[in-house]
């Protein structure tokens, strides 16, 4: 099962993805961690609620369903400009070749 994961790194986050074969098609879902590398509590959460808001922004309009997602914060994902992390998720679901058209 191990093999069917797939996992791109970018200075903001990393992400990890892994198909699901009974699932719904056209739905996705998406989780969020934090290790306390990341930082204190205060910093952890504030760069999950920023990888939430990145989620509802991105991998709703533009990743590919039927795929588990998982967010990963990074030291960097609690001061990076929000526009640089927008550009980090979408070239990471680029180079795992989960990035669909976005929707007019």
């Amino acid at each position: 099962m191990a093999g069917a994961r797939r996992k791109f790194t970018t200075p903001g986050l990393m992400l990890q993805a892994m198909a699901r074969p009974d699932s719904d098609p056209a739905a996705a879902r998406v989780g969020f961690t934090a290790s306390r590398k990341v930082g204190n509590a205060v910093t952890r959460n504030r760069a999950k609620r920023r990888l939430r808001a990145l989620a509802a922004d991105v991998v709703a309009r533009r990743a590919q369903g039927g795929i588990d997602y998982v967010l990963i914060a990074r030291q960097e994902t609690a001061t990076r400009s929000f526009a640089l992390l927008r550009e980090d998720l979408t070239t990471a679901l680029g180079r795992l070749r989960l990035l669909r058209e976005a929707r007019p």
